[in-house]
């Protein structure tokens, strides 16, 4: 579990480090600290969060309680943008341009979270790998 949670912490510091960078525009930002930075603009709803590195990195986000836990929410902003870059599962691309035009990037993406959360947790209960056709169905359905 120690792994784990340095796992978590190092990917939580890259966010915290990427805004920082960023604000102070003391040096270039990699293509990956690029993509975490737009994400953040955003989100400005967490810009004070990710300013206090110690607090957000070690926080615990409990669903159960309320929280919503940035680190997560911006990750899958990135996973889904980069699905509609390779387009994988094929097909996420057009159902991804539809949404868009019905609700808005924003709106569509947050959409789309739902459904992906949705695959991930299912796939967890039943120790399985991600259904990618379960997937592309609810983005299908979403009005």
């Amino acid at each position: 579990m120690t792994e784990q949670k340095d796992q978590r912490e190092q990917l939580r510091q890259f966010y915290c480090d990427s805004w920082e960078k960023h604000r102070k525009q003391k040096e270039a930002l990699s293509p990956l600290e690029q993509q975490v930075v737009a994400l953040i603009k955003e989100h400005p709803e967490y810009h004070a969060l990710l300013e206090n590195k110690e607090a957000s990195v070690n926080a615990d986000y409990l669903p159960e309680m309320g929280d919503t836990n940035p680190f997560l929410h911006l990750g899958m902003h990135l996973g889904i943008r980069e699905q509609i870059i390779t387009n994988r599962p094929p097909g996420i691309s057009e159902l991804y341009e539809r949404l868009v035009a019905l609700k808005g990037v924003a709106d569509a993406e947050h959409a789309m979270m739902e459904c992906l959360g949705e695959m991930i947790w299912q796939a967890q209960q039943s120790q399985t790998l991600p259904d990618e056709n379960t997937y592309l169905d609810c983005l299908g359905k979403i009005k």
